[in-house]
This record gives structure tokens, sequence and C-alpha cells, in this order.
């Protein structure tokens, strides 16, 4: 199968099994609602939302969605992450269980304030 390159974010979602087209547009909706500021482009192959730098990325893959806040945004919350395969800037969860939609919401919120350059690092 060839890959096209994707131009849009509305491309990049529509060329997924509506189940996780529902999950793309959920987390798209969230980085919208949170940073309607951030602008919309597609980077690397994956919906990116920058706001004076990358403010976090999203894929799709056959079991798994990453999602790339950053080193940052993965550090600062690698405790509640720690069920989850993770890297330096990405995390993946797995398609066949629950979206932690939630916690990706407060992961965009830090990265937002991190970008405004009004993060405090959670000393709990």
């Amino acid at each position: 199968m060839k890959q096209t390159k994707m131009t849009t974010v509305d491309e990049y979602i529509l060329q997924f099994p509506v189940e996780v087209q529902a999950i793309l547009q959920t987390l798209r909706k969230l980085v919208k609602d949170i940073s309607p500021e951030a602008e919309e482009k597609m980077s690397y192959q994956m919906p990116t939302y920058y706001l004076k730098g990358n403010l976090v990325h999203f894929a799709a893959y056959k079991n798994h969605i990453g999602f790339y806040p950053t080193p940052a945004g993965i550090e600062a919350f690698k405790d509640e992450l720690s069920d989850y395969k993770s890297a330096k800037g990405s995390v993946q969860f797995p398609i066949d269980k629950p979206i932690p939609f939630e916690l990706i919401k407060r992961i965009i919120e830090f990265r937002v304030s991190e970008m405004n350059g009004d993060a405090v690092k959670n000393k709990e």
C-alpha cells in the first residue's frame, strides 16, 4: 500500500477505522478546547499543535495511539504514565483499552502553561 503524504489533520484522521477516528477527534478537540490559539498542522506525518513551539503531536498506529507531549510532558506525569509504554518524549495508549483522556487533558494543560512560561513543577 502506497503511503500518501497527508496535508491536513482531517485527511490524516479519515484514513483510520471509525473507532480510531473517534479517539483522534477527541484528542483534537481536547487540544483545541485547551489551547484554541494553537496552530494545527501536519508535522512528521502526524497531527501537530504549535504554540510558540511544538505543543503536542499524536498519531494512530495498529495497536496504540502515540501521544508526544515532549520530554517535559512525560517527566511531569511519569508516575501516572507508569502503566503505559513510554519513552523520553512519547507514550503509547493501547487502542484496546480505555484512553485516559482526563490525564491527557492535564498533560496538554501543563504543556500550554509551560509554553506560556508559567509552568510550575508539581511537588506532591
